[in-house]
């Protein structure tokens, strides 16, 4: 089921700041694209067999953009690699966990996404990522 941890999300608000700032850390390979379906400009960037996944809203009205307006910058989410999203999301409910998604969506590369509310997992937003 649960594979690896498949990336990291990290809101920010100013997306090339944030790309220098991970360059000077020596993540300098991003992969950037829009997901305007989930309002955000996303920079992925590979480390080991993972990723950092840099998140910026491309308005303020956009999920990430309350997020930021709330919380402000730093972690989003923690995505988990997973073989069957499907099953996954099934175990996850049958496991009395509340599910944001019941039916996985398309995220940045093409993944099948589908996350896990906050308050379940205690504060921390937990996603899944079949690739």
């Amino acid at each position: 089921m649960i594979q690896a941890i498949d990336h990291i999300g990290i809101a920010v608000a100013d997306l090339d700041e944030a790309l220098a700032a991970w360059s000077r850390l020596g993540l300098d390979r991003p992969v950037i694209e829009d997901v305007p379906e989930q309002g955000v400009r996303v920079a992925m960037l590979p480390v080991g067999g993972g990723k950092i996944e840099l998140l910026a809203p491309l308005s303020p009205d956009s999920p990430v953009g309350r997020f930021l307006e709330r919380r402000g910058p730093g972690l989003h989410h923690v995505a988990l690699r997973v073989d069957d999203i499907e099953a996954a999301l099934a175990e996850a409910e049958a496991r009395g966990l509340e599910l944001i998604d019941r039916q996985p969506r398309i995220g940045a590369g093409g993944a099948r996404i589908a996350f896990v509310h906050p308050r379940s997992t205690g504060g921390t937003l937990v996603g899944f990522c079949q690739r």
